[in-house]
């Protein structure tokens, strides 16, 4: 694939994703404002928006060892095994260079609600970065992850494999609030 064709698919697929998440947010805003058509609109949206991200994303596959620029992960699509292997790479680098870039500079700045946002981040990429390891240790051995259901702290983003925590041990949020998949 052309280098500038694959650079311009990367930033479509950036840019896709940004507003896939944007219209969620937006999204909910609406329906907790008593505008829940607006609400579905944002969130069918969102929807249409990862269709485009997707083809984007397998575009992308189709050069196998294609590496984002941003974080030297591997953006293209692999076996299972090699994916879990991209996604961990990409939480590392989250959590041991990128935010802690972020947090220096918004501590320069005097931004607090900044950097607790990213402190969160970094121990939850932590915890993010254990689960893939698990999951890849589990798919290397031809094994599923051996899991009934995953656990979200919906307020930092900490996930959990089992529902024995009482309370977020990042954020102290309580039990009730996870979501369960």
């Amino acid at each position: 694939m052309n280098d500038m064709t694959a650079a311009n698919l990367r930033s479509a697929y950036g840019g896709e994703s940004q507003a896939r998440t944007r219209y969620n947010i937006w999204g909910e805003i609406a329906t907790k404002e008593g505008f829940p058509n607006v609400g579905r609109l944002f969130h069918a949206t969102s929807d249409a928006e990862k269709i485009h991200a997707t083809l984007h994303f397998k575009a992308l596959g189709a050069v196998k060892g294609d590496f984002d620029v941003f974080s030297g992960a591997g953006f293209g699509i692999g076996s299972t095994s090699e994916n879990l292997q991209g996604a961990i790479d990409g939480e590392v680098f989250e959590y041991t260079q990128m935010y802690p870039a972020y947090i220096t500079v918004a501590e320069m700045q005097g931004e607090k609600t900044a950097v607790r946002a990213m402190q969160f981040a970094i121990e939850a990429e932590k915890v993010h970065a254990k689960k893939y390891t698990i999951a890849k240790e589990a798919v290397d051995a031809g094994k599923d992850l051996e899991v009934e259901k995953v656990y979200l702290c919906p307020v930092c983003g900490y996930i959990a494999l089992d529902g024995n925590d009482d309370l977020c041990p990042l954020c102290n949020a309580k039990k009730e609030l996870f979501v369960q998949y």
